[in-house]
């Protein structure tokens, strides 16, 4: 026991050590402070002010202020893609700026002055007209009823969207009683409607009418349906001015819009350059001020007050710090900092790197681990991968995947800066689980011998031949030994023998047992660990040892079995000694049995499996009730004058919980756990028959999409055949062995560990350490 508790901690076996401190900041120095905090990214604030809404904080306006800055920042990175501008490569690099500087900058103010000056520049260039018109718009020059046009026919021209054109004439026709002629044809070309800003399809239209009453009417409908008229003179040379002036008139207008948007192009240039530095300078501001919501405000002594957890190798770091943030401020107060009791659970945090992350994401997807718990992420990081390539084994495969790995790894600096779609970032995120998965696949492949489902004589000749000189076809006549056994793996031999399924389903079922039991030994071994590091004695007496005893009562010595019969080649049905070791236990065994003193042994067995159960059921919560009434025993009375004392005493849990304890829910949950593990011994290591089956499946598909595709292509002289065989083979292979059987694998590995493993030990009821951090900030926090 003593070397065990001396040895030193393992990296990521324990979450890092916590404290809780509290911040009193002058509000000269606060903003500085937090800025640097978030530089550091080692501090997690608590919110003090959670019962008071958004708009009650003291900092709200300043957040609102970074939300509108937000906002026109995202409106010029919408306005830089419509316009289809390509990001510089090297931006401009510019001194740092303040919000207060950022805000000034001309294009974010609105500035009277400039939509003046547009104004009347459009004024001048286009609409200032000396030999036609005046000021009034051209609906208003159409009203207006000339001497010449006082009788007689008359006619209104114009445009209007296609999709009104119908209802647009028949109530043209309602309104006149039929007493006009409509004319319409296509628009050449389709023109932008100002407000929605899409292309719509116009007609241009002519109205014949006669009477000012009808004109009247035929001006109301006109404007009530969007139609823009325009007046055309009823002199052939006065129709011809018109046209020229149209045409300079659209030249002026083209030459203006031109130059505006080279204008407007070069603005958004010059901002596109540093728009990604001034968005990331705005997020960093507005997670400042929130974090400073997050703290109370003392008026009277012009201070902050703030309390948060930290890990304990970081508190020189925050220390320094502050104290650079005070000098940097000019402040001639410096910032209290120091430790503080807690009664709540610390957060969780684990050191991680690029490897041991996502690892890490895998457990953290179930629960995040209780603070200080055994973390499973250590076990994982083997487990898993080979679990994965178990169900996997091939390693033709298994080099497929493993360049995939390569390739994500190769281009891990590249991949990092660029955003990727959902399914690319989850493989790439994964790169590091990809590698050992793809390493482990090649490894099994080679211990199964299968190369895209074929075999291969890698370490030597087979240890095998035909039962006779005849002996032609292996599937018919079977094979016999002659030679010591093949080295490594799978002798090639079996693939294609009468033998070879049985043969298989054996290995490979038996494999998965012990493996299963080796993993659910290890789950049971770190609640020892974790039992031992928190000082509870009461679970290792009463919840390790006897599930350790239960466990191995009966399927460790199933795999126990398993091995003898390996080594000794012994023909003992297995199913028949773990059934009558139930039914019969004192029968023998007859040829069934493989050592000396098997029947004693499994009498001894079942008898420690019997004892076990109650073992765990009944001692502990016993024991508990004992232990809580010893421990507030006489505590209904206390001394006289000592009731100020207890109100300054800091709160004690045991008192906190003195009536919480229920004796009947102890023994209801105790009870539970007890069944739920008796039930899961069962349930689980049936559960990790998974490894076989899929195992099976994998290899059993490879050999269809082989044989049966790429073979039989093959057989036939055509060149177009091969080529279409070999395409669905390669097809085959890509989507359906290394996408479909490769998410398959990894989600039956998830749940072995998630379940048959990790509830053997891990709580998962903890809450993960999310530090105040620039780095953790993303564009979903605006």
């Amino acid at each position: 026991m003593e070397y065990i508790a001396n040895l030193p901690e393992m990296d990521l076996m324990r979450s890092e050590k916590m404290a809780l401190v509290q911040l009193i900041i002058p509000v000269e120095s606060a903003h500085r402070a937090i800025s640097y905090l978030g530089q550091l990214g080692l501090l997690q604030f608590k919110d003090l002010n959670a019962d008071k809404s958004p708009f009650q904080r003291t900092f709200v306006n300043q957040v609102k202020r970074c939300a509108e800055m937000s906002r026109k920042l995202c409106f010029f990175k919408d306005q830089i893609h419509k316009a289809g501008l390509i990001s510089s490569a090297h931006p401009d690099l510019q001194p740092d700026m303040e919000l207060e500087e950022l805000e000034a900058t001309a294009f974010l103010v609105s500035s009277k002055s400039h939509a003046a000056a547009e104004e009347r520049e459009l004024e001048d260039h286009v609409y200032s007209n000396h030999d036609y018109g005046d000021t009034t718009s051209l609906l208003e020059q159409g009203m207006q009823a000339g001497p010449s046009n006082q009788y007689g026919v008359r006619f209104i021209s114009g445009i209007i969207c296609k999709s009104k054109v119908f209802r647009f004439e028949r109530m043209l026709f309602r309104a006149t009683r039929g007493n006009m002629l409509f004319n319409q044809a296509p628009a050449d070309e389709q023109i932008l409607d100002p407000v929605s800003a899409e292309m719509v399809e116009k007609m241009v239209f002519v109205v014949f009418f006669s009477g000012e009453q009808a004109k009247a009417k035929i001006l109301k409908i006109c404007e009530a349906y969007g139609a823009n008229c325009y007046p055309i003179p009823e002199d052939i040379t006065k129709q011809r001015q018109l046209a020229r002036e149209v045409l300079s008139r659209l030249s002026e207008l083209e030459s203006t819009l031109d130059a505006g948007i080279r204008h407007r192009n070069k603005a958004l240039n010059s901002i596109e350059n540093q728009l990604t530095k001034w968005m990331n300078m705005v997020r960093r501001e507005k997670a400042v001020y929130d974090t400073l919501n997050m703290l109370n405000f003392d008026i009277t002594k012009k201070c902050l007050v703030g309390e948060g957890w930290c890990p304990i190798f970081a508190k020189t770091q925050i220390q320094e710090a502050l104290q650079r943030a005070t000098f940097d401020s000019s402040s001639q107060v410096g910032v209290i900092f120091h430790a503080m009791d807690a009664v709540e659970s610390p957060p969780t945090y684990f050191r991680t790197n690029r490897f041991t992350n996502a690892f890490q994401e895998i457990v953290d997807a179930y629960g995040v681990a209780r603070y200080r718990e055994a973390n499973p992420a250590v076990y994982t990081v083997i487990t898993f991968p080979f679990l994965f390539a178990v169900m996997f084994g091939d390693w033709g495969h298994g080099i497929c995947l493993l360049l995939g790995a390569l390739f994500l790894i190769a281009r891990e600096n590249k991949l990092s800066s660029q955003k990727l779609g959902s399914f690319m970032e989850m493989l790439f995120g994964g790169r590091y689980v990809l590698l050992l998965m793809s390493l482990f696949s090649i490894y099994c492949g080679l211990i199964y011998n299968e190369f895209f489902s074929v075999p291969y004589h890698i370490f030597g000749g087979s240890a095998y031949k035909c039962q006779d000189a005849t002996c032609s076809d292996a599937k018919s006549t079977g094979l016999v030994k002659f030679r010591d056994p093949y080295p490594f793996g799978v002798d090639p031999s079996w693939r294609g023998s009468r033998s070879e399924l049985p043969f298989l389903n054996s290995l490979k079922m038996k494999m998965s047992i012990l493996l299963g039991v080796t993993q659910m030994n290890l789950g049971i071994i770190l609640s020892y660990f974790n039992a031992h590091f928190f000082g509870n004695s009461l679970d290792i007496r009463h919840q390790f040892v006897p599930q350790m005893i239960f466990l191995n009562s009966l399927f460790g010595y199933l795999s126990l079995l398993i091995v003898i019969k390996w080594c000794s080649g012994s023909q003992a049905d297995l199913y028949h000694v773990m059934i009558y070791m139930f039914l019969s236990p004192f029968e023998d065994l007859g040829e069934n049995k493989l050592f000396w003193g098997q029947t004693v042994l499994q009498v001894i067995l079942l008898l420690l499996a019997v004892i076990a159960v109650p073992w765990m059921l009944f001692p502990k919560p016993f024991i508990l009730k004992k232990r809580h009434s010893e421990r507030f025993q006489g505590r209904t009375y206390r001394i006289l004058g000592t009731s100020d004392m207890d109100h300054d005493m800091e709160p004690n849990p045991e008192r906190l919980h003195h009536d919480e304890f229920d004796f009947s829910e102890v023994f209801v949950h105790q009870m539970i756990h007890s069944i739920e593990f008796i039930l899961g011994a069962v349930s689980n290591t049936a559960s990790y028959l998974r490894l076989w089956a899929l195992s099976l499946a994998h290899s059993e598909l490879s050999t269809v999409f082989y044989e049966k595709v790429l073979l039989l292509a093959w057989g036939y002289d055509n060149i177009i055949i091969r080529l279409v065989g070999l395409a669905v083979f390669a097809f085959a292979t890509a989507f359906i062995l290394l996408m479909m059987e490769t998410l398959s694998a990894f989600l039956h590995a998830l749940r072995l560990h998630w379940v048959e493993f990790q509830n053997k030990f891990y709580h998962g009821d903890g809450y993960k350490f999310r530090p105040f951090s620039f780095d953790l900030l993303t564009d979903d926090s605006e």
